[in-house]
């Protein structure tokens, strides 16, 4: 099974840059679509984005779409999540999620494993 490590989390001003990383840890060979979700206090886990495994397809949340970018390296067992321009309301717990499925994934029911989550704060 996979096993998720998410890095990269801290604290940035309006309108600065954070990477986040996400290394899986654990088998992959049945790992197929990863995600990042976000989750503010009081509010329901959002999704942000997804990439396929083999043909780096990507899709995003409206929140974040022409600022955030996600990638992957398949050698490393790793995906990344590019944020731009970050704005008060990105604040929140990124968590990173892998799907055994063929395809874009953007609900949090379609992930089988999920990683501890990693702060992101962004302040004026």
């Amino acid at each position: 099974q996979a096993q998720l490590v998410e890095t990269g989390g801290g604290r940035v001003r309006i309108g600065g840059s954070l990477t986040l990383s996400c290394k899986n840890t654990g088998e992959t060979f049945s790992v197929y679509t990863m995600g990042w979700f976000r989750q503010a206090p009081g509010k329901e886990r959002e999704f942000v984005a997804t990439i396929t495994w083999s043909d780096e397809i990507t899709y995003y949340g409206d929140s974040v779409k022409g600022r955030f970018r996600i990638a992957r390296d398949n050698a490393e067992n790793t995906v990344y999540l590019e944020m731009n321009s970050l704005k008060l309301e990105d604040t929140a717990i990124y968590y990173c999620a892998a799907a055994n499925i063929i395809g874009i994934a953007t609900k949090p029911g379609e992930y089988d494993y999920w990683g501890q989550g990693t702060q992101v704060t962004v302040s004026s």
